[in-house]
Formats: structure tokens, C-alpha cells, sequence
């Protein structure tokens, strides 16, 4: 169940950390965050150490759709009626920006890009689509009203974004890493104040960053409350018809399509995880119904943390951890958000003023209708009487059959058949 990006790539292997080691900076986690973060640390000259568990891309961008778009669902209408018009507009501005620097360094990388609009469809509400145009249109973004989109059904409208892009994903991050200091197969295995032990040896550290997914730090910053994760599922089509531009439906379990080179990529089916959802079958379904002459080249699955308010966690940790920084939460939309977490990070380490900080701070109010059903998942997965239980923080995981492995309704730990770490937060594999 590979990715197109994993059999289409070719990435470069890095060494572990073998002894105790010294930086100024030390990013914990290899997926494209933290590679941006390696590469703008170095670009500003800036001694990093990026330490990853496993290999890198390893994780969730290996599996990512690789949409890069400023438009995150119908978001926009959400943000100006939850933290103003003025928040509203710095969030597109950083997301635009995160977009045109995208363009700017994909003009020197064999990594498929292309600009393509990003078309945002309602099934059956159209209000919701004509409230978020007329968002976007009062923060001067370019969108416009599509009234019969171009899909293989019909829909009440779309909204269009135009000059987003998409990309191969591993390939950008294969010419992203040239030069930079990494090293593979080394897991932090505690993090303490400037100081990370590992697998092989101790890095020393004045910040850090971590950009794990998944905050590794459960004492820290409440976010095993202030997250839950949601998995989705894509089949990469041949003989299917192409798409005119990227399409996403405003709801969370809706369908996606985008092209590359001769394949439609189909997602969807998507349900939080450790819970039931359609998966591959809804999309082989609706793959039979729609485009009878196709066959599948590939089928994968990703997972996506959802914040409470639909903007991701990009700042300090806590207010208890004053070097160490986060980035998580990217609600599906982790190009662009991985980008913007980058620069942002960058410039607080560097002691930049960016006046996007306080959109992403991790301090902003958790009081959001989703922390309850995050509470009340947390307190069943806890009370269930059944067994295995995740190591994390002891809830009764679930068997997902389409998968073949067991996932964590509270938190979103995955784990083989035979107990290997899959997915965090859990840190360690489980006895099973």
C-alpha cells in the first residue's frame, strides 16, 4: 500500500546521531515541516541538528495529496466570525506567502509542480459556498462562483481559487535536503530542558522544535486534548477521466480529486480514526459507479491532526517551555501549513517580530465546542473494558480490518498486527 510519491522517488538515506552531539537548534521530526524548518535555519546560517526516528518523509508526507493551496475547506467565513476580520486576513496572507514561496523554489526542482486551481464544491449547500466567496472577496482574495463544476456528479456550486499548484511531494523534499545536517534512525527517547536523550547519544540543545505530527510532550501544552486525528484514503486511478483543476468538498468526509501525469487521484472515505468509515471500499464504489474503465495503480491511507478551531498550533510549546516550539494540528492542509510553520519558526528562534504569531500561538483560548467531544472520546476509549490498550495513554484501541492494525480512538496511535509502532503519539511499540 504504497504512495505514487513512494514508488515514483528515490530519497537520500542519512546516518544515525553515534555519539553526544551539540547544536543551537535541534528539530525532532523529518516529514516536510521539519525539512523546511532545516532549510530556512540554514539559509539564515543558523547551527541545527534534525534528528528523525525512522527515515525521513517516513511518516504523513509520504502519503500526503500534495496540494498546495491558501484555501483550506470553507474556512475563511469561519475565522472572521471566530477571531475578526484582521486574523481572517493574516491567515490568508501567511498562506498565500507559503504558496509563492512554494512557486519561487519549485522553479529549480524536478517535482511535477504545476499551478492549478483549488475548487471548493458543496453537494448540496450553496449558501455555505456563497457566505465563504463573500469572505474571501472582503479579504480582497481572487475567488469566483463556479456554478456547474466540472465532476462526475452534481453539485450545488464551488467556489475557485485560482493559481494554486500540486506537486511530488518527495521529490521536492529530495532536492530540499541536499547539504542539510540530518541524521536518520536516531528517536528521541526524552526531552528535557537543553537536553534530548536518544537511541545512541545525547544532543544538547538551546531550542528546539518539534514537528512530530503529533506533540511528543504529553505534560506540556494539553494538546492530547486539543487534538484528534482523522484518517482519509486515496486510489491513484488509470483510465480515468482527467481533472481541470484540484477538487475538494466542503465536508470533511466528502471526495478529492487531483491529477498526476496520467492518474486521478481519488480520496476520501475518511473518518476519525480508530472509528469506522468507508475507506478504500467507498472509493472503489464510487470508482465502479463513476469510471467503470478504470483499474487501480496504487491505494494508500494518511492522517491528519484536527485542531479545535481549525487553525494549526505554530509557536512556543507552553508557556512552561520557553525554548521548545511546536507545529501541529494542519487539519489536512499540511503543505502550505508546513510552509508556514517554517518561516514563522524561523523567525521566532531568530527573534524576528512576525505578525502572524498570535493567529498559530498554542495559547490561544481552547474553549471550542470540539474540546468536549475530544473529552468525551478520551473518557470512553478509557472506561471501555477491552483489550490491547494503547501505551500512550491506556485506551482501548480498535481493530481497523481494512488497514490490518489497531488505532486509538482518543489520540490516533496506530500499531501492526504485531504490535509495531505505526503512528504516534504513542511513543513505544505495544505488547500485544
Amino acid at each position: 500500500m504504497d504512495s505514487i510519491w513512494t514508488k515514483t522517488a528515490q530519497l537520500p538515506r542519512f546516518n544515525p546521531v553515534k555519539e553526544d552531539m551539540k547544536t543551537v537548534v535541534l528539530i525532532i521530526g523529518g516529514g516536510i515541516a521539519g525539512l523546511l524548518c532545516a532549510y530556512y535555519l540554514a539559509q539564515a546560517g543558523v547551527d541545527y541538528i534534525l534528528a528523525e526516528a525512522d527515515t525521513i518523509c517516513s511518516g504523513i508526507t509520504k502519503n500526503t495529496t500534495a496540494k498546495i493551496t491558501a484555501q483550506h475547506g470553507l474556512i475563511y467565513a469561519a475565522l472572521i466570525q471566530r477571531f475578526g476580520q484582521e486574523k481572517a486576513l493574516l491567515y490568508l496572507g501567511a498562506n498565500l506567502r507559503a504558496a509563492e514561496e512554494y512557486r519561487r523554489l519549485c522553479r529549480e526542482m524536478d517535482c511535477d509542480y504545476r499551478e492549478e486551481d483549488l475548487v471548493i464544491y458543496a453537494l448540496h449547500d450553496r449558501d455555505r459556498i456563497e457566505r465563504e466567496l463573500d469572505a474571501l472577496r472582503s479579504l480582497g482574495a481572487d475567488a469566483d462562483f463556479v456554478g456547474a463544476p466540472s465532476l462526475p456528479f452534481s453539485a450545488a456550486g464551488a467556489l475557485r481559487l485560482g493559481r494554486q499548484a500540486q506537486f511530488h511531494p518527495l521529490r521536492f523534499a529530495a532536492s530540499l535536503c541536499r547539504g542539510l545536517r540530518i541524521f536518520e534512525h536516531t528517536k528521541v527517547l526524552e526531552l528535557a530542558p537543553g537536553k534530548a536523550v536518544t537511541n545512541e547519544g545525547v544532543i544538547s540543545f538551546e531550542k528546539a522544535i518539534v514537528a512530530t505530527h503529533f506533540p511528543m510532550l504529553n505534560k506540556h501544552g494539553g494538546y492530547f486534548m486539543r487534538l484528534y486525528q482523522h484518517r482519509s484514503y486515496v486510489l491513484a486511478l488509470r483510465n480515468a477521466p482527467m481533472m481541470d483543476a484540484m477538487y475538494v468538498d466542503e465536508s470533511e468526509e466528502g471526495m478529492s480529486f487531483r491529477t498526476y501525469r496520467d492518474l486521478l487521484l481519488l480520496g476520501g472515505g475518511g473518518h476519525r480514526t480508530g472509528k469506522k468509515g468507508g475507506g478504500w471500499a467507498e472509493l472503489e464504489r464510487f470508482a465502479r459507479a463513476h469510471y467503470p474503465d478504470a483499474r487501480i495503480a496504487a491505494r494508500w491511507a494518511t492522517q491528519d491532526c484536527m485542531s479545535l478551531d481549525g487553525v494549526p498550533y505554530i509557536g512556543q510549546y507552553s508557556k512552561n517551555t520557553p525554548n521548545i516550539y511546536v507545529a501541529s494540528g494542519f487539519n489536512k492542509w499540511g503543505m502550505t501549513s508546513s510552509m508556514v510553520a517554517a518561516q514563522l519558526l524561523a523567525d521566532l528562534i531568530m527573534g524576528k517580530e512576525n505578525p502572524c504569531a498570535p493567529v498559530f500561538s498554542p495559547a490561544r483560548s481552547s474553549l471550542r465546542p470540539q474540546l468536549l467531544v475530544n473529552a468525551a472520546e478520551s473518557a470512553l476509549g478509557l472506561l471501555m473494558p477491552t483489550a490491547p490498550r494503547c501505551p500512550h495513554m491506556g485506551c482501548a484501541l480498535r481493530y481497523n480490518p481494512a488497514e490490518h492494525s489497531w488505532d486509538c480512538p482518543c489520540h490516533g496511535s496506530r500499531f501492526a498486527q504485531d504490535g509495531s509502532l505505526i503512528d504516534n503519539p504513542a511513543a513505544d511499540d505495544k505488547k500485544m
